[in-house]
């Protein structure tokens, strides 16, 4: 019964990864990025959201969250201790 939660479990996680790097990976570099609302609320985050290094950054960390999301799906988990009654 873990067994198959603890599976569950970690594809919904990778997929989550995926998707929320895929997202932060392509959103910097779209016109919603350009066009929210903190940045008609508050214009002096103007000219630091919209340079290029902060784009990459974010873009950086999405890259970084699809990386992870496939080291999920291709790792392993850890046997069991002998003796332990899980």
């Amino acid at each position: 019964m873990h067994s198959s939660m603890n599976r569950l479990l970690r594809a919904m996680t990778a997929v989550l990864l995926f998707e929320m790097g895929a997202l932060l990976l392509y959103l910097p570099w779209s016109a919603f990025w350009e066009q929210n609302y903190f940045l008609h609320r508050f214009p002096w985050l103007i000219p630091i959201v919209l340079h290029p290094s902060m784009r990459g950054i974010v873009s950086g960390i999405g890259v970084l969250d699809v990386f992870v999301a496939f080291g999920l799906f291709n790792s392993r988990p850890a046997p069991a201790a002998p003796g332990s009654n899980s």
